[in-house]
């Protein structure tokens, strides 16, 4: 039975046509076809995931190979490190052992250096406290000569007498001796404190220290303003009397100067009577006195003082135009010697270039002599003797060129 009778035979038993059964015989040889297909790729896939596993296996133990070997490596370097650091830690710990003894020793001789300037520093402040202990006792004996002062100032007598002092010590530092006096009697019979002899004959200045304080201390004692204002009506009467006992007892016509000084001992007083007391100033200036300070006294000498320097300088000015005269001679004669002396230089300057001539004129000659021409001959004739020169290598002929 063929192929054709079993189709028949199938269609037959499945009740399918022919057609049918075929198609469906082909689909199944084709889904067998697939199948084996399918089986054939597994097998190679298989085959191949094989290959590819063993290809990772030897890849896995070549790398494990060389994990192994780098582990080994690994193990040495670390092994290496490990000595290296170990002798680095050594070293480390003997350097640091060496810087803390080192260090440990520099401490030590830095608190010791600390310890002796301590000591010295002490020693010092010991000092200091001595001196302090001594200043402090020139302090104390100090607020004693103030107290002796203030009862000194309380008394009016000794306040003359410190004002007179005041005075004097000024005009005795700015004047030289003889151009003041102290206590000079005048012709009404009345002592100054202090005249100043003027230049070219003028008469001397007078200076009066006797400033009446009591009046003005009142007024800095004063607490109400009742006390204040008759303390200072005080202190004004007594200036103005002052002031005019000065007028009328040392400006005399002719034989003192037509103004007078009043010395007042202290620059905060004179500043005190010029703010606050101007009309005492204007009065005492109409009456020709002139309240000074003692740095206006200390000006005031030493303007009197340039006064009479520039008066000794013209009493001397004859003896100055005379040594002027001399400097003039002298200088005239050195003038003259030093014209005369410029005439042997310009002469010794024609002697010097007349030297260079003749020597310029040698150095020519030599230059010739050194050109000369030698001509060797076989012996002298008696006209040449004259004119040769025999040397040990025979005998030379010296021709002579004479030119200038």
């Amino acid at each position: 039975m063929n192929s054709t009778d079993l189709t028949a035979l199938a269609a037959d038993i499945f009740g399918l046509s022919p057609a049918a059964l075929a198609g469906i015989v082909g689909a199944a040889l084709l889904v067998a076809l697939v199948l084996v297909l399918l089986s054939i790729r597994s097998s190679r896939f298989r085959a191949e995931l094989a290959l590819e596993a063993a290809r990772r296996e030897a890849v896995a133990e070549a790398r494990l190979s060389e994990l192994l070997k780098a582990q080994a490596e690994m193990h040495g370097r670390l092994a290496a490190m490990s000595d290296v650091f170990g002798k680095r830690q050594s070293e480390l710990n003997q350097t640091i052992s060496q810087r803390l003894d080192g260090m440990t020793h520099r401490i030590g001789a830095t608190i010791t250096e600390q310890t002796k300037s301590t000591h010295e520093n002490l020693r010092h402040l010991q000092e200091r406290l001595a001196v302090i202990d001594a200043a402090q006792n020139n302090i104390q004996s100090l607020a004693k000569d103030v107290v002796g002062l203030q009862a000194i100032l309380s008394n009016k007598q000794t306040r003359g007498a410190f004002g007179q002092s005041r005075m004097e010590t000024i005009v005795a530092d700015g004047l030289p001796m003889g151009a003041y006096a102290f206590q000079s009697t005048l012709s009404n019979g009345m002592r100054p404190d202090c005249t100043i002899r003027m230049p070219n004959g003028s008469p001397p200045l007078v200076i009066d220290a006797k400033f009446p304080l009591e009046a003005w201390n009142a007024i800095r004692d004063a607490q109400t303003p009742e006390e204040k204002k008759a303390a200072g009506q005080n202190f004004r009467r007594d200036i103005e009397v002052h002031v005019r006992d000065i007028a009328a007892k040392y400006l005399i016509a002719g034989e003192t100067q037509d103004m007078a000084f009043l010395f007042v001992p202290s620059e905060s007083i004179f500043a005190e009577i010029h703010e606050h007391y101007e009309a005492i100033v204007q009065k005492a200036h109409r009456l020709r006195v002139v309240i000074v300070s003692p740095s206006l006294l200390m000006l005031s000498i030493q303007v009197i003082q340039a006064v009479l320097k520039d008066q000794r300088m013209r009493e001397q000015a004859h003896l100055i135009q005379g040594e002027v005269l001399h400097l003039m001679e002298d200088l005239v004669r050195l003038d003259e010697r030093t014209r005369k002396l410029q005439g042997h230089f310009l002469a010794a300057q024609k002697d010097v270039d007349m030297i260079l001539t003749s020597a310029d004129k040698l150095t020519k000659r030599g230059a010739k002599i050194e050109a000369l021409e030698f001509q060797t001959v076989a012996a002298p004739s008696p006209d040449d003797s004259q004119r040769s020169v025999e040397s040990r290598t025979g005998l030379l002929k010296l021709r002579i060129v004479d030119e200038e």
